[in-house]
């Protein structure tokens, strides 16, 4: 029997939904830009499975001049690629801005965030206590992040409506507090997605995270994507209900069968089926792996791919590419100054 070999490239799928701008995104964004003055510390969240593809380049115009720490969430989920070589490249992409990286279960990780605002809030000085906006995509677990500062913080149950589709959070939420000493409030706010995803992968990726609802792509073909990024890494994470395959509908009829999942007349139910698998991926039952390249370039050709399609501005690609060059240049000269 001739060994396994994984499709190389998924096809690009002209026809696939690429919006999903809503109207309370589209508020929200507003809302934001006018809270942001009144903020000591903007807190980005993005998704740790794809850093890339959960950047949204309309934050960059509407946070610009505020401090920004970012967070990658779901670090748990990618578990297989967070080394310290990947965290260190993901850094350099945001010089000079501070990168951290959270599993909320991790009750570490969430007090080195707390700390950081802390600081911030100390150097603010705010008499009646420093306010802290968390901002990202849909579900990139924004809302689940404050629950757990607020936690660790000052030991207090969750604050934040969460759940596993996005648009929980429809509208600007009240402050809440992570903090008595100093007095720090978080400011949730509802998730806000990209107008057009030019990129049909990038789509497809934003989707299997969760990051637009389940209704917006075909489950078919959501799990066809699965499927290809499980066999790029391990192709036996689905053995008990298959071989190694490419061909989807061999994958979902096989399981329907093994786990029941049927129609009327004991026809397999292939959407079921492939919202289950789906499901069960983004809890890590067939690898914890990052779907984005990173490289200490990718970054830059992200933002190249952007402004090819016209989805991106010239001046924001230019100031990332000066704050890498600038923090370059800051490394090579600590790293040539003389020891004592």
């Amino acid at each position: 029997m001739a060994a396994f070999v994984a499709r190389p490239a998924f096809p690009v799928l002209e026809s696939l939904t690429r919006s999903y701008f809503l109207g309370h995104h589209r508020t929200a964004l507003s809302n934001i830009t006018q809270l942001v003055s009144s903020v000591e510390l903007i807190i980005e969240c993005r998704d740790y499975r794809v850093p890339l593809s959960s950047r949204n380049p309309m934050f960059e115009k509407a946070l610009i001049g505020r401090e920004r720490l970012m967070v990658y969430t779901k670090r748990d989920l990618a578990g297989a690629t967070l080394d310290k070589t990947t965290m260190a490249t993901i850094r350099k992409w945001h010089a000079p801005h501070n990168v951290m990286f959270s599993d909320i279960g991790n009750k570490s990780d969430v007090k080195k965030i707390i700390d950081y605002a802390k600081e911030a809030a100390r150097l603010a000085n705010n008499l009646i206590g420093s306010r802290m906006l968390i901002v990202g995509m849909p579900n990139v677990g924004k809302s689940s992040l404050l629950n757990a500062m607020r936690r660790v913080g000052i030991n207090k149950g969750k604050a934040a409506i969460t759940g596993g589709q996005p648009g929980v959070t429809r509208k600007i939420a009240t402050h809440v507090k992570i903090s008595d000493e100093p007095l720090v409030y978080l400011i949730d706010s509802p998730g806000v997605f990209v107008p057009y995803v030019p990129n049909s992968e990038t789509m497809l990726k934003l989707a299997l995270v969760g990051c637009v609802k389940d209704t917006i792509i075909p489950p078919v073909t959501l799990a066809d994507y699965m499927l290809y990024q499980i066999n790029l890494h391990d192709p036996t994470a689905y053995a008990m209900y298959s071989p190694p395959t490419n061909n989807v509908m061999d994958l979902l009829t096989a399981t329907a069968k093994k786990t029941g999942r049927l129609a009327r007349g004991g026809e397999p139910d292939l959407d079921a089926t492939a919202l289950w698998l789906i499901n069960r991926w983004r809890n890590g039952a067939y690898g914890r792996n990052i779907l984005d390249p990173v490289d200490e370039m990718a970054y830059i050709r992200w933002l190249e791919e952007e402004e090819s399609a016209g989805k991106s501005n010239n001046q924001l690609k230019k100031a990332a590419k000066q704050d890498m060059l600038d923090a370059k240049k800051a490394r090579r000269s600590a790293g040539s100054q003389p020891v004592a």
